[in-house]
């Protein structure tokens, strides 16, 4: 097992990353030392894994909250469930909310978690090798609304977050392809050598060798616990982390939150901010090249929807990154060297997004 810190001083919490650790008793109680423990998972992982962790923790009051796979289930109706679950059960301050699950499942009950009483403790379980590397790190949690994604919600920080790549055995083969788009966009936004790391050792990653997806999600990890230690609420730095989401959630939106993956709809992004990038003369063809090369590797290659370039920066203005009624961008000055800026050229960006979305 390999462990990290994310440094934040009284909130700092582990990062667990290792085999078989669902089914650590001990490991497990460590971790969340609670009477009452909330279980939040989804339809689909519920059948795979919610009794081992029941198991685990077979001596506390543990309750379950199962909602449906998909992005749509990051809704209010949702959240106001699990508040019922937590009143109905009376569940007290030192209660404790397990996410076993994706990134909706993590986003979902953290945000839960973090209204309940003004903020009990919740611990991040993730199940997808996307929410290993990076939603269950961090504290982002939140909800959707219809006007744009993860726009309600909170920072809250989990009390551990427990990585069994074991769990990444069941997870289909699209959902690991997307998972490998949040990996291959650290080597991108600030560690050159890690994306050539990657380079080499995708079809073993694609393959869900054990040693090489621990070593990956490290490193992932041990990115982002850098970054959320020195920038926790996104006021600099941590924006970096969002590369490819802008274009991605215009992806997301123009097909409902319901046709693409997250990470499939980064990986797009992360394609189309490369080009645009490339246009500002800011990387040269050949990284561009490489990058798609790598993404293509991955499997991440579909095509972003046909919406129309002013339907896509309509999407794109709903973002938080925007500033004075600017969109601003991550672009890259090269592979492993992100900024975020307003300013480039409207030219270069409308023929960006013709390209993709016209």
């Amino acid at each position: 097992m390999k462990i990290l810190e994310v440094q934040l001083g009284e909130r700092a919490y582990p990062i667990l990353i290792g085999e078989c650790l669902l089914d650590d008793a001990a490991l497990l109680r460590e971790h969340a030392a609670a009477r009452q423990v909330l279980i939040v998972t989804d339809s689909t992982v519920a059948p795979l894994y919610l009794s081992r962790l029941r198991a685990a923790l077979a001596d506390c009051q543990v309750v379950e909250a199962i909602i449906p796979v998909g992005e749509t289930s990051k809704s209010l109706a949702n959240l106001s469930r699990l508040w019922d679950v937590l009143m109905a059960n009376r569940f007290g301050r030192d209660a404790t909310v397990i996410a076993l699950g994706g990134g909706v499942v993590g986003d979902l009950a953290g945000f839960a978690a973090a209204c309940y009483q003004r903020g009990i403790d919740f611990v991040q379980v993730p199940t997808t090798l996307l929410a290993d590397v990076d939603s269950s790190v961090g504290g982002k949690t939140a909800i959707n609304h219809p006007g744009g994604k993860n726009m309600i919600g909170a920072f809250h920080q989990p009390r551990a977050v427990i990585a069994d790549v074991s769990l990444l055995a069941t997870l289909p083969e699209r959902e690991l392809c997307a998972g490998l788009a949040e990996v291959i966009k650290y080597g991108l936004i600030c560690d050159a050598p890690f994306f050539g790391w990657l380079e080499a050792r995708l079809p073993r990653l694609r393959a869900r060798d054990p040693e090489t997806l621990i070593d990956a999600i490290h490193r992932c990890c041990a990115i982002k616990a850098a970054i959320v230690g020195r920038d926790e609420r996104e006021q600099g730095e941590r924006a970096l982390l969002n590369f490819g989401h802008t274009f991605g959630h215009a992806i997301e939106a123009a097909t409902g939150y319901s046709e693409w993956l997250h990470g499939e709809a980064v990986g797009a992004g992360m394609r189309i901010a490369a080009d645009l990038s490339q246009r500002l003369g800011l990387i040269g063809p050949e990284e561009v090249r490489r990058i798609d090369r790598v993404l293509t590797a991955a499997g991440l290659d579909r095509q972003p929807p046909r919406c129309g370039a002013g339907q896509a920066l309509d999407y794109m203005r709903i973002d938080k990154k925007v500033k004075a009624g600017r969109v601003r961008l991550i672009l890259l000055q090269g592979i492993g060297h992100a900024v975020l800026t307003g300013d480039y050229a409207d030219d270069a960006l409308d023929a960006t997004l013709k390209a993709y979305f016209d």
